[in-house]
């Protein structure tokens, strides 16, 4: 099962709520995403005109796409109910929230992409989370010796 997912969200941002979203994608994306070619790591979401884009996803050209491959930082457009997408603008417009995607998956034959309702983390945020990670680090290793 392939996953992609998007580690520096979780240490960046503070998730409040997330949505699962389809993707529109092209023949060669879905196969180089099936290759594991995809990375979210600067990729962000916004809403036009009632509509969700996916913005700086990087997926890598299809090898054997020759002439039919695809920009590898195309915007694309994101799949949600229109009740889902007021309320995702209402908490971006007035709440000064974030849409970030969480990870990028596969639902039976469908990609799928978890979008995270996000407020980003002030500094001494990212070192208390670094804290907690070593001390349960450290808690894993002392059991592991016994």
């Amino acid at each position: 099962m392939i996953e992609i997912q998007n580690k520096k969200a979780k240490f960046d941002y503070e998730i409040i709520d997330t949505y699962e979203a389809g993707i529109v994608l092209t023949g060669t994306e879905i196969k180089s995403i099936r290759a594991g070619k995809a990375q979210l790591k600067d990729s962000y979401a916004t809403i036009k005109k009632r509509e969700v884009f996916l913005l700086n996803m990087h997926i890598s050209q299809y090898k054997q796409g020759n002439i039919f491959n695809h920009n590898e930082t195309r915007t694309r457009k994101l799949l949600l109910h229109k009740k889902e997408i007021l309320k995702l603008r209402d908490k971006v417009e007035i709440g000064g929230f974030t849409l970030v995607p969480i990870k990028l998956y596969f639902k039976g034959n469908k990609a799928k992409i978890l979008l995270g309702v996000a407020k980003g983390k002030k500094e001494y945020d990212k070192r208390e989370t670094i804290k907690k990670r070593d001390t349960l680090l450290e808690m894993k290793k002392s059991l592991k010796r016994y």
